[in-house]
């Protein structure tokens, strides 16, 4: 391999360098109308009335609209595979209110000042309503966040909007409270893992013109173009086949842009005026108004024997879907399919519920709901050490999933690469787990000592996740790719270029990457679920091969051979010493070529490898104050064939940073009215690298069969190990063992009896 599994340089990093990347609010035309919203101070209320008619008088004022001037059609906003799991229970704009932030009113003016002179001079009379804030309090409670009788699941989830039920579930395999009651140890424990923001640097935004053909364009800074199209038809309850969607360079999303949160806004606005318009959201409102991680409660039962076998695994999920349910009842399945399986038991037993509340809706973040299980799960397993008197680690050891091995609790798949045991044997390797797994008092007073944790994660969802690549040869003899894949900035306009470069044996930078718009894209879910590596690039590797049969059967034609005496090495097409090149096969296709050198090729995969990793944190704790300092944090993952080791680096860095911040610093808080309080990043801490100025990152690779190249996703499964790593290292440090994150410097000296 020339181009796979090395570190080529980013195809956009010149541009990202020198400033000239071109994001949405770049593209946007000078005479947008600027859309501004209104939004509810209550987190449940009816809107018994609104006057909008001094805010239209107000020159430069082109339209408000309330609930009464938009379509009334239930919609989901979460970017999922049709028919989508997630319940159809938004409109554009409601009657009702559900959470602090949810729009009232959409203005659309001339420019910004003017919007939001007139959103002040709107006058809203609402009849408030009791919320319900915690979800311990939601299911079955008199008060209904969706009362609505057009409120619809197209999937059988266990939805039900009559007992504030956004999902529930129970999966079984062996006899679990059999197995429990035959145990010499059970650990019952249960961890609250809070919700935290996506923070992207670029907030949400969209802008929206009709074409020629009066057919709506919508440009949009969104990890799914095609799921967009369908959900924004839908609520403006209009064809598809009238939507165009246009994805530019993305500033992140991490999740935050799998649903639509803006986009409908100045669609809406388009439609009724026909003028072009733009939404930018603040950072407040995409602090208020957008959909972080599912805060989750997981109640986590664990039974072994004395000698360390572990023999069932019980896992509840509480999570709290806010006032909406997208991916409500998908996120909640990873914390119990991407936790149990990481080890070998007889049974297992995983049961959830999702619930409505009048809090913001969250959403799908990195992890997308692991990240939560994996920390009551990876938390679970060292307290069940303590009881056993064990090596942490070699409890681990002892019990985790292998090579070949089945595992009945994700979809009773085959690891067919795993090189985990690797990859905890190099972490617990580099952190010095030997020096370190027993708390060590420095000079100073202060504490050091480690604590690590295991992780696994998916590579696209099976049987669902489509990805699709067009490929073409061009008349110099170079290439053009056309992907509906969704760089994030991840660099998979990179990696599926060098995958074609290999395919097709040319250098990368003969491969020109175009994407995404819907209508000359190929189709692909999207960016999520750990998929492009995965899905897409089987894609890439489908189409190269059959674009270099045509081209090698159009050389053979060219050199008056047989296909089969003919070869096709990247330059020119030979049969002895007879060649013809590759600019002379491009030229000789457009003329009088029966046979077009393009090819599409799609991919779906019926299986979900998943990608491994051990991540090990080394703290220094000072107990006089509480305060924990990351002194080193060892991450080791196996992705199969790391298919650019330097973007797989970053990704790995960037996720454990994400993970760090998770722990020690982020909070979504709210106020006991339902206001969300870390409303910017002055309230809302995100860690920097001064936070953990030691982030050292290996592979251990193996080879996934059934993957391009061999290989398994790396985006997500990042973010997985940090917080139960620093918890466990933190409870070797001080006996205080915290359950709930994030972790607090108070909470620590309360533990020790210092508070």
């Amino acid at each position: 391999m020339k181009a796979v599994h090395q570190s080529v340089r980013k195809k956009d990093a010149m541009a990202l360098v020198t400033g000239r990347g071109v994001y949405t609010d770049d593209l946007a035309p000078a005479d947008c109308l600027v859309v501004k919203l209104l939004r509810s101070p209550h987190a449940f209320a009816r809107i018994a009335d609104i006057r909008t008619d001094t805010a239209m008088k107000i020159p430069g004022v082109a339209c408000v609209l309330t609930y009464r001037d938009v379509p009334n059609r239930r919609f989901t906003g979460a970017g999922q595979t049709y028919p989508e799991p997630s319940p159809y229970d938004r409109l554009i704009l409601d009657e009702y209110v559900r959470y602090v932030g949810d729009p009232v009113a959409i203005v659309a003016a001339e420019d910004e000042r003017t919007a939001m002179r007139a959103i002040k001079a709107i006058r809203v009379t609402y009849e408030v309503l009791t919320p319900v804030l915690d979800p311990h309090e939601a299911l079955d409670n008199p008060v209904l966040v969706h009362p609505e009788s057009d409120w619809h699941a197209l999937c059988d989830v266990g939805a039900d909007n009559q007992r504030n039920l956004c999902a529930s579930g129970c999966e079984t395999g062996g006899d679990v409270d059999a197995v429990l009651a035959a145990c010499d140890e059970v650990v019952d424990r249960t961890y609250h893992i809070k919700a935290v923001q996506q923070t992207m640097m670029e907030t949400f935004r969209a802008y929206t013109e009709l074409d020629a053909y009066g057919r709506l364009v919508l440009v949009a800074s969104t990890q799914i173009p095609f799921h967009l199209r369908r959900i924004i038809a839908n609520a403006l309850d209009i064809p598809k086949s009238r939507v165009r969607v246009i994805k530019p360079r993305i500033g992140g999303g991490f999740g935050a842009k799998q649903t639509m949160v803006c986009e409908m806004y100045p669609a809406i606005v388009t439609m009724k005026t026909g003028r072009r318009a733009k939404i930018i959201f603040t950072r407040e409102e995409s602090m208020t108004a957008s959909t972080p991680r599912h805060d989750m409660e997981v109640r986590v039962r664990l039974g072994a024997m004395r000698d360390g076998t572990l023999r069932a695994a019980d896992v509840y999920t509480l999570s709290c879907t806010g006032a909406y349910g997208e991916h409500g009842p998908t996120t909640v399945g990873l914390s119990g399919h991407k936790s149990i399986p990481l080890y070998r038991t007889e049974a297992f037993r995983f049961a959830y519920d999702v619930v409505y509340v009048n809090r913001m809706s969250a959403g799908a973040y990195r992890g997308y709901g692991a990240t939560q299980g994996i920390f009551a799960m990876e938390s679970a397993i060292d307290e069940l050490a303590e009881r056993l008197g064990m090596d942490a680690v070699a409890l681990r050891e002892k019990n985790m999933v292998r090579q070949g091995d089945v595992m009945p609790a994700y979809y009773g798949e085959q690891t067919n690469a795993c090189a985990l045991d690797r990859c905890v044997a190099r972490a617990k390797e580099m952190i010095g787990w030997d020096e370190y797994k027993e708390r060590k008092i420095m000079p100073n007073g202060r504490i050091r000592a480690a604590g690590l944790a295991m992780a696994m994660q998916g590579s696209g969802i099976s049987g669902v996740d489509v990805g699709s690549v067009t490929v073409k040869l061009s008349d110099e003899g170079t290439y053009h790719l056309s992907i509906g894949a969704t760089d994030m900035g991840t660099g998979c306009d990179t990696i599926l270029a060098q995958m074609a470069a290999d395919c097709l044996d040319c250098e990368v930078d003969r491969i020109s990457v175009h994407g995404v718009d819907t209508d000359s894209s190929p189709y692909d879910s999207g960016s999520y679920a750990s998929s492009t590596t995965y899905v897409t690039g089987m894609a890439v590797v489908k189409a190269c091969m059959e674009l270099r049969e045509r081209i090698t059967t159009l050389g053979a034609q060219m050199l008056g051979v047989s296909e089969k005496d003919a070869e096709f090495d990247g330059e020119c097409v030979r049969c002895g010493e007879a060649s013809v090149t590759l600019f002379d096969i491009a030229t000789q296709s457009m003329c009088g070529a029966t046979q077009s050198m393009q090819v599409t090729g799609t991919h779906s995969s019926k299986v979900s490898p998943p990608p491994f990793m051990a991540g090990a944190a080394l703290i220094e704790l000072d107990p006089e104050t509480g305060k924990i300092e990351l002194l080193d944090y060892a991450a080791v993952v196996d992705c199969g064939t790391a298919i650019n080791p330097a973007l797989a680096r970053v990704q790995v860095e960037g996720g454990v940073m994400q993970g760090i911040g998770m722990t020690l610093m982020e909070d979504v808080r709210y106020d006991e009215r339902g206001r969300v309080t870390t409303d910017s990043l002055m309230q809302y801490k995100i860690p920097t690298r001064l936070d953990a100025t030691r982030v050292r990152v290996e592979f251990e690779e193996s080879y996934e069969p059934s993957g391009p190249f061999g290989a398994k996703s790396i985006g997500e499964i990042v973010i997985n190990t940090p917080a139960p790593a620093i918890c466990n290292a933190l409870y070797r440090a001080s006996g205080v063992r915290v359950r709930a994150l994030p972790v607090r410097a108070e909470d620590v000296l309360r533990g020790m009896g210092k508070l």
